[in-house]
């Protein structure tokens, strides 16, 4: 059964997980590679974009607004994007980025800059979240954006473009999503735009800016991390998007619960504030070896027996913030209590994912509080999880992660809103297969 099937899942229990798999490109580098490639003047050629739903909708936006697109082969047969920009204006509907968070709070940034109107929306779960992080920024440098909802603060968004300013701009909490949408704003500001950030966030916004021959500063200054962009457009690029370490957590924490499984995962993106969960999963006693030149991710199972309990600092979860569900699956397994600490931030993803890791854990038998910005996971060492049905909640995160658990369940497990999965990882189902193929004879 593939990842984009309709309607519940139902995943039997496995045994070792062993083999090789390369999960998609890396789904916050595609949506700004894809924009990038957007404001650049000339054609710019990317491989490895992650093939999920949220993806495709922002490459849809960046042909709507005049981007040529055009798909293609690179001389291995692989599927590349070459992409023509520099010349965008208004579009002709509204921009639809789907369930993607990440996409409309980045192309806000975009659009502001943008000397024409917009509007962007999305589907019911982003008309839910809150897009006022972004949006304070953007009206502080200028911006003439309006919002829905009582307090104007919800999607969809009605952005009438241009006449920014340069700001400084102090993030309120670490977060890659609002630092990329105000970078993205300040490439089209009258003067230079700072961040400053007391935890250091996802960095992709600066580093594929840079790489991208924008002018770009970084620096660490009184104990806060600091990164300016000055005015500008890219210049036409070639890019590889490397793989998705946030996809690749899954089969992590699988390899780590399922004794006698060791599972490779090639080519995995190797850049700071993304290999948090990696650290995690060592400390907790699985064996794990990221080889820094070709990105290749090798997991094995504790050779002594269970995982170990641990307590992910608050510092620690800008690096890891969308694998906690995963995490907290590893967590279930594991000797003793695991803590996560200062994790707010998930209660306002596709859904509030401490309060859905709380509840759908909690009814495959784990006892899990979330008591509010802090998880608490009680392992289950050596004793099954149990099969039964859970509701992913519109949620690719909470669905991937309840299918990982089954792995180690009694008996079957129902996973109702499946579908959800096909906006980041189309593939999940058929690299499952595989891997516990795999395992079968071991």
């Amino acid at each position: 059964m593939s990842g984009r099937a309709a309607g519940p899942m139902v995943v039997e229990p496995g045994g070792p997980l062993r083999g090789r798999i390369r999960v998609p490109g890396d789904k916050s580098i595609s949506h700004r590679v894809l924009m990038l490639a957007a404001l650049a003047d000339g054609q710019s050629t990317i491989g490895g974009l992650s093939d999920g739903g949220d993806v495709a909708c922002t490459r849809a936006i960046i042909e709507a607004l005049g981007a040529r697109v055009e798909a293609g082969e690179d001389p291995a047969g692989r599927p590349i994007l070459r992409i023509t920009g520099g010349e965008l204006g208004p579009a002709q509907t509204d921009l639809d980025v789907g369930n993607s968070g990440t996409g409309i709070r980045l192309l806000a940034g975009m659009l502001a800059g943008l000397e024409f109107a917009s509007t962007l929306d999305g589907d019911a779960s982003i008309r839910r979240r809150p897009m006022g992080r972004v949006l304070d920024p953007l009206r502080t440098m200028g911006a003439s954006v309006t919002g829905s909802g009582d307090d104007g603060a919800l999607a969809p968004l009605a952005i009438d473009g241009g006449g920014l300013r340069g700001i400084e701009y102090r993030l309120p909490m670490a977060s890659a999503q609002v630092k990329g949408c105000v970078l993205f704003a300040g490439l089209s500001a009258d003067g230079p735009t700072t961040v400053v950030e007391d935890r250091l966030s996802r960095a992709h916004t600066e580093e594929l800016m840079a790489a991208t021959g924008l002018d770009v500063e970084r620096s660490r200054v009184e104990g806060l991390d600091r990164v300016t962009v000055f005015p500008g457009r890219p210049v036409p690029f070639v890019h590889d998007v490397a793989g998705d370490p946030s996809q690749a957590a899954f089969w992590a924490v699988g390899a780590s619960i399922v004794a006698g499984s060791e599972v490779v995962i090639e080519n995995v993106y190797v850049g700071p504030a993304r290999s948090g969960f990696i650290a995690v999963l060592a400390r907790m006693g699985a064996d794990v070896v990221h080889d820094p030149v070709t990105g290749d991710l090798t997991v094995r199972a504790p050779s002594g027996g269970a995982l170990t309990a641990t307590t992910v600092r608050a510092d620690e979860v800008p690096g890891l913030v969308d694998e906690v569900p995963a995490l907290a699956v590893a967590a279930a397994c594991a000797d003793g209590e695991t803590v996560f600490e200062g994790v707010g931030e998930l209660r306002v993803k596709e859904s509030d994912r401490l309060a859905t890791v709380e509840s759908e854990l909690g009814r495959m038998g784990v006892e899990v509080r979330a008591e509010g910005d802090r998880l608490r996971v009680s392992g289950r060492p050596g004793g099954q999880l149990r099969g039964t049905s859970v509701d992913a909640h519109h949620d690719h995160r909470i669905a991937m992660s309840c299918a990982v658990a089954a792995l180690v369940a009694d008996g079957p497990t129902t996973i109702d809103g499946w579908d959800a999965v096909a906006t980041s990882y189309p593939t999940f189902t058929d690299h499952r297969a595989a891997l516990v193929a795999g395992g079968a004879g071991a």
